[in-house]
């Protein structure tokens, strides 16, 4: 595994870009249950996995591994997260949402610490409090911090925040697998057991669909792939600590997709965020920039 930080960062902002507009596509589909989601969008990633491999040669070892028993836990803990994460949105306000998927990174920064003995400096943690605080400054018209505090014992809330803590649970199985596994490898389990999973919720839980829907939530599929296979590469060129503070950018492409797909128009407040989001972003990058050209790694 080669350190290159600006090609773990192109990736990261890559699967920032992926996943919202996998998120844009599902709202689109209609009201759904989350495992049939999960069923789409694991079903459809997957055929993009295995498109991408039969493109580059590598076919026959994409499920080639030494560690199965991981991938098992791995595609458990992230198909769990994705459960967590689909039906809390039909709980909370959307913006509410957002604000406690956002504490991901800062759970990944702190695990990184833990439990894969990062050392993270008093740079990498202030961006990812920066960036945070950007976010809460967006939210701030839809109650901001207050309505996160009074939903903070609701169901929704509990699953939101519990979704936030899987995810950067996955970060740190990702950066551990990354050591021997190969990225398409690991996005292959993962996408197999999450269409299991969605397939065995779809027993008790779904709705017929439109061929509109099916195709919206294909294409949440699709893009959702495009977003796992970014951000599994991206772990194996950069540190989980790194990396964090630009998973605030999602932000802004949902701002952009708010504009472009549903008509709606960025506030002061999201454009004051959006100002910190991108500051932190790239007070980190350029730090990492000048250090790898000193020898720093």
């Amino acid at each position: 595994m080669v350190p290159d930080a600006r090609r773990g960062i192109a990736l990261k902002i890559g699967a920032t870009l992926g996943f919202t507009l996998m998120y844009a596509c599902a709202k689109l589909g209609g009201q759904v249950p989350a495992g049939q989601i999960i069923f789409f969008r694991a079903l459809f990633s997957l055929l993009t996995v295995l498109a991408m491999v039969t493109l580059t040669g590598r076919l026959r070892q994409v499920a080639q591994t030494k560690r199965l028993g991981w991938h098992a836990v791995r595609g458990t803990v992230g198909a769990s997260s994705m459960f967590c994460n689909f039906a809390a949105v039909k709980m909370l306000p959307l913006a509410d949402m957002t604000a406690f998927t956002f504490a991901m990174p800062i759970f990944a920064v702190v695990l990184a610490a833990a439990v894969l003995k990062e050392k993270v400096g008093i740079y990498r943690a202030s961006a990812v409090l920066v960036g945070f605080a950007g976010v809460l400054l967006m939210l701030q018209p839809e109650g901001g911090i207050t309505a996160i505090i009074a939903a903070g014992f609701s169901t929704g809330a509990a699953l939101a925040l519990c979704g936030a803590f899987l995810s950067a649970v996955v970060v740190i199985f990702i950066r551990q697998m990354s050591v021997t596994e190969r990225s398409e490898t690991i996005v292959f389990y993962f996408m197999i057991i999450g269409t299991i999973l969605g397939a065995i919720s779809m027993l008790w839980w779904r709705v017929p669909l439109s061929y509109a829907a099916m195709g919206w939530l294909a294409l949440s599929g699709v893009t959702g792939g495009l977003g796992q296979i970014c951000m599994t590469f991206c772990y194996r060129y950069a540190e989980p600590s790194l990396l964090a503070p630009f998973d605030y950018m999602s932000m802004l492409w949902a701002a952009a997709l708010g504009l472009l797909v549903f008509g709606t128009l960025p506030g002061n407040y999201v454009l004051a965020g959006t100002a910190l989001v991108g500051a932190a972003g790239i007070f980190i990058a350029a730090r990492e920039h000048r250090l790898s050209r000193l020898g720093v790694v």
